[in-house]
């Protein structure tokens, strides 16, 4: 069974990518992969732009089946770019460190307490585990590029619109 773009038949499942649900009649994009507990295959489903973020390669192989996705430009634009700096496939979100027990991946210094970090996850046979962090300052370094907001507010789903505004501020101050 190939990747596909389709309406959600119900309500029940949720994205793989940023973990919300995935309303009834909403587009996601399903990626088929073989199934790890028996024969045949199974379907991972997220919201497409979720999708163009984390799995770039099965969007695109999507995309050149399917010619009637809405905003599929916006999607392969998302998809190349993610192809390109593989790291930003890493990003899973923002969020002020609540303890200053973890240390960066990049530069290996402890995250203070308070401060902003970046949760990485990894894909690994399917899923998407937790990978550690980053600190805000270290994602040029870490991810390659300077314009990692898109994706780092895409899946900070949990915060608030005052915290998403502060979390801007810092990306802009670099």
């Amino acid at each position: 069974m190939p990747h596909l773009f389709e309406p959600a038949a119900s309500g029940r499942s949720k994205c793989r990518g940023c973990r919300q649900p995935l309303a009834k009649g909403e587009l996601r994009f399903g990626e088929s992969l073989p199934n790890p507990f028996g024969e045949g295959e199974v379907m991972h489903w997220f919201h497409p732009r979720c999708a163009a973020y984390k799995r770039p390669e099965p969007v695109l192989e999507a995309l050149q089946i399917a010619s009637d996705v809405a905003d599929g430009e916006a999607l392969e634009g998302i998809a190349r770019a993610s192809i390109e700096r593989s790291r930003l496939q890493r990003i899973d979100g923002a969020e002020r460190a609540p303890t200053g027990q973890a240390k960066c991946r990049q530069c290996h210094d402890p995250i203070e307490k308070g401060t902003w970090r970046v949760r990485l996850v990894f894909h690994d046979e399917g899923t998407l585990s937790p990978g550690g962090f980053i600190h805000l300052a270290c994602g040029q370094a870490y991810f390659e590029t300077v314009d990692i907001a898109a994706p780092l507010l895409h899946f900070s789903t949990t915060l608030a619109e005052h915290e998403r505004e502060t979390l801007r501020m810092e990306l802009e101050r670099g």
